[in-house]
């Protein structure tokens, strides 16, 4: 079966072996990237109808998703990244929440509240109502304006995909993925997102202007009496299978050297000396997974069965630079960017 035309031959490793040579269960691996690729490719143009440039923006949303994971959009207002998410959202076949976050915002508006009724043969009983978080892609807006309280409502919920209220435990639905956003500017009336619930997001992807000629397309193309809307391009149970295979397609060595080599570089007291100086505290081992499952997931993004070090040098930015900070002498001489930049130059 010959690969699509967009796919890079030389770079898909099991499509250039003969049927014969394939076992059944890589003839299965194989049938099943060959698929999602295809819907993949439908999904990026699904969304560029939509969303003009931000090409670097979709790709690392996808891969957030296609990873499993979460993503935490920083970025100034009026740079679609809500219709961004919406749109990801009827792309996917997703079931869609979005809350608000403000100040005055309670845990239980979020999860959910139980509520006592009475019953027709006049006894009470509390039941669950449940809240926006029983979503399948749950928008978080503005989600440093809500307390920390607030904030740690979604911790559970991110890494263990199920919810505990007076005891009881709630299941999420799947797939489930938290998308929230974050304006870089407005401090005033804020809470910094704490470390603990900062790593569970898989990426930090930040979203800024567009270009010229993308900038020229929204003018034209969004101001006149024909709104765009986004098509629905693969159902829930579908991305599930391309989340799944993901997860098979191979590592090389080489790869993984290069994963973890960056990752332990990037801590204190580990790596080069005249980096790790800079470093107050590095990324843990969820950092590492999520950086193999992005690598993987951008591999199959770009049309390909296994990723590359190149896939590990671009995807180190947005997985590592939330999971990072300097030390406090360090900050008027070079920020975290630069930083995860000489580390990656140093596995090249």
């Amino acid at each position: 079966m010959p690969p699509p035309e967009f796919v890079d031959e030389e770079s898909v490793y099991s499509m250039t072996l003969a049927p014969e040579q394939l076992t059944s269960i890589e003839n299965e691996l194989l049938e099943s990237a060959e698929k999602a690729i295809l819907q993949i490719k439908l999904i990026n143009e699904s969304i560029g109808k939509i969303i003009f440039g931000q090409e670097e923006v979709i790709e690392q949303v996808l891969v957030t998703v296609l990873s499993g994971g979460h993503g935490l959009l920083v970025g100034l207002p009026g740079l679609a990244k809500t219709k961004l998410v919406e749109t990801l959202g009827v792309t996917l076949g997703l079931a869609q929440q979005r809350i608000q976050f403000t100040p005055d915002l309670m845990p239980a508006d979020i999860i959910g509240s139980e509520i006592l009724e009475e019953t027709p043969d006049k006894s009470r009983v509390f039941r669950f109502i449940k809240g926006p978080i029983f979503g399948q892609l749950l928008m978080a807006d503005e989600i440093n304006r809500a307390s920390p309280r607030t904030q740690s409502a979604l911790l559970q919920a991110m890494q263990e995909h199920h919810v505990t209220v007076a005891g009881e435990h709630y299941e999420l639905p799947t797939p489930f993925h938290v998308l929230a956003t974050q304006n870089p500017l407005e401090q005033e009336g804020t809470y910094p997102l704490p470390e603990a619930q900062l790593d569970r997001f898989l990426m930090q992807i930040n979203v800024s202007y567009p270009d010229w000629e993308s900038e020229r397309r929204i003018l034209i193309e969004t101001t006149g009496d024909k709104s765009l809307r986004a098509t629905k391009c693969v159902s829930s149970d579908e991305l599930i299978l391309i989340q799944r295979l993901v997860r098979q397609l191979p590592v090389g060595d080489k790869v993984v050297d290069a994963i973890l080599h960056l990752i332990r570089s990037a801590r204190p007291g580990e790596g080069h000396k005249d980096i790790s100086r800079h470093i107050a505290w590095g990324p843990g081992p969820r950092g590492a997974q999520s950086l193999m499952l992005a690598a993987r997931a951008r591999a199959l993004l770009t049309g390909r069965l296994s990723p590359t070090i190149e896939d590990v040098a671009i995807l180190a930015l947005p997985v590592l630079r939330h999971r990072m900070a300097l030390t406090s002498s360090s900050r008027r001489e070079i920020t975290i960017e630069e930083i995860i930049k000489n580390l990656v130059n140093r596995i090249e």
